[in-house]
């Protein structure tokens, strides 16, 4: 047990030591010298479902074999996953926000039911993440994640290569830019290896906020699965929730208000997913902390987006982990006063400790991490939208589009199939608004990702001449003049519902304006007599999660 250890254990009580519990520990392996010890659990996304899991039980291992080392008992559980890459386009994708919230009752509930001292949870998925932040919120127990690790590139000739890669190739054969043989190639070149989507997409977005929130070590969040560091890595995971465990520093510690803003301001320097708004509303949500999609819209305008990244940037994660990582990011956040130094992180120390010997400025010869003063944007990327077709908000992701302003007319769709037909059938011209409705968390249900119409729109060379707003949500890997979380949603009545095919709609990022020009006589003579359709399941997971599942703009939480 390691030297000094202070703690006291919420699993084995002093009284009989003949007790049923203790019999039923002693079949899985304890001894009588390991009542004594902290019981600790591990959380273990590994599955082959999808090649973000698929080397998460080495990892796994690894810590067991490292806890047991220094004193502690681990207690190894598993818990599920839903690939949205594989998914994606598919009534499949419906359940992918909902695994987030499965994911997060399964780890508390064993957890609880088993009164675990301490938690690592180790995920490599887009919902495995948030799902366990939510649970480790919950909980309130020393804890911090271990990041399965990105996705190493896939490569034709000197062109780096994501699953993205393979969504735009859809759009680029349709379109006639490609042919056959290269479409083939690029699907079976996008993902080489184990890890999660390479770019700054969902995952690896909500990997850096986890770093940058304190509940993961430094430079973890940027490592590739295949590579031997993320093992070691992993050890000093161990070694730090131990150390967590004797000075009780638990989630509530870490997870402040202060601490939510620097994982913020993180995702808007890297140029991150819209799905980090969510996640982090139902993260802050969990964790009992005020925050609201309008802080987003704050710190936005005072973080510029320095990192150039996929999708809308050149590079992929390992680029940026090899020129300093998020620490490298932070330390010049830090040094503009766009962080708060003083935040406590799962190392024992504060970020500004942890920041010390980080250098000032990134590396020279290099433009994956650019000089803060000389950014790509010198305001963040992802924009909360607000007017009479979102009247709670809607986020849009406005990096690397030269167009934030369009006004055109509504081409309305009931569903992402739909959709995804007329834009593979050039029925979408440029100048078009393409409405998605219906695809919210309770009309889905389930909130589906629309990387398929998003990718097929920039793989027809559209991405700067169309617009697309829904109720659903886009990929980490969306970029383009593109709209979701469109709050209300249709299914709840909201002005998505009434929007009229040929409607003339404003998105305009600039402003943060989302319209449809229609007068309120004319919306409240659409909206008389509406009925909500009904929902789609009656019985099962998605019927429950209708039923419970509140407004994306307070985080699509399910309590």
């Amino acid at each position: 047990m390691k030297k000094g250890l202070n703690w006291k254990s919420r699993t084995i009580t002093e009284g009989d030591k003949r007790s049923p519990n203790r019999a039923m520990l002693r079949a899985v392996g304890f001894q009588d010298e390991d009542f004594e010890k902290p019981i600790l659990g591990i959380a273990n996304g590994q599955s082959n479902i999808t090649p973000c899991n698929a080397g998460l039980g080495r990892l796994a291992d690894v810590a067991s074999e490292e806890i047991s080392r220094l004193g502690g008992m681990p207690q190894m559980f598993g818990t599920i996953t839903v690939s949205d890459g594989i998914s994606m386009g598919t009534e499949g994708m419906k359940c992918s926000l909902v695994s987030r919230e499965v994911i997060a009752d399964s780890i508390e509930t064993v957890c609880r039911g088993a009164s675990m001292d301490g938690l690592i949870c180790i995920g490599g998925c887009d919902k495995n993440m948030p799902g366990a932040m939510i649970a480790m919120a919950r909980l309130d127990i020393p804890s911090l994640f271990v990041y399965g690790g990105t996705i190493k590139p896939g490569h034709i000739g000197d062109r780096d290569l994501t699953v993205v890669s393979a969504f735009e190739a859809v759009g680029q054969f349709s379109g006639g830019k490609i042919n056959h043989d290269e479409l083939t190639a690029i699907e079976k070149n996008a993902c080489p290896g184990m890890g999660s989507c390479g770019g700054m997409f969902t995952a690896n977005t909500m990997s850096a906020a986890f770093e940058a929130i304190g509940m993961s070590l430094p430079y973890s969040s940027s490592m590739a699965n295949e590579d031997k560091e993320k093992e070691t890595s992993t050890r000093e995971a161990a070694d730090a929730l131990l150390n967590l465990l004797e000075k009780n520093i638990r989630p509530s510690d870490i997870i402040t208000r202060k601490s939510l803003e620097n994982a913020i301001a993180v995702i808007m320097a890297v140029g991150g997913s819209t799905n980090a708004v969510l996640h982090f509303l139902a993260i802050a949500h969990s964790m009992g902390v005020p925050l609201s999609i309008d802080d987003f819209e704050d710190i936005r305008k005072r973080v510029p987006v320095f990192c150039d990244l996929k999708p809308s940037g050149k590079y992929v994660t390992v680029d940026l982990h090899q020129q300093g990582g998020i620490p490298q990011v932070m330390k010049q956040l830090l040094n503009a006063g766009l962080l708060h130094g003083d935040c406590m992180t799962c190392t024992g120390k504060t970020l500004e400790e942890n920041l010390r010997d980080i250098p000032d400025a990134p590396p020279s010869g290099q433009d994956v991490i650019l000089p803060i003063d000389q950014p790509k944007s010198a305001e963040g990327h992802l924009a909360i939208l607000r007017g009479n077709l979102a009247t709670e908000g809607s986020v849009a992701k406005i990096s690397g589009i030269k167009m934030k302003r369009i006004v055109g007319p509504a081409r309305v769709f009931e569903s992402e199939e739909g959709c995804l037909t007329a834009i593979l059938q050039d029925k979408i011209q440029a100048g078009d608004v393409v409405v998605i409705r219906y695809e919210g968390p309770q009309g889905g249900p389930g909130m589906r990702e629309m990387l398929a119409p998003t990718a097929a729109i920039v793989g027809k060379g559209l991405g700067d001449q169309v617009g697309l707003i829904t109720d659903g949500r886009f990929s980490g890997g969306t970029f383009g003049l593109v709209v979701g979380h469109v709050a209300p949603e249709a299914q709840v009545g909201g002005t998505i519902a009434f929007v009229n095919e040929g409607d003339r709609v404003t998105i305009d990022a600039e402003h943060n304006l989302l319209q449809v020009e229609i007068s309120d006589e004319e919306l409240n003579k659409r909206k008389a007599g509406w009925k909500a359709p009904p929902i789609k399941y009656k019985y099962g997971v998605l019927a429950k999660y209708a039923k419970l599942v509140s407004s994306a703009s307070l985080g699509a939480v399910t309590d």
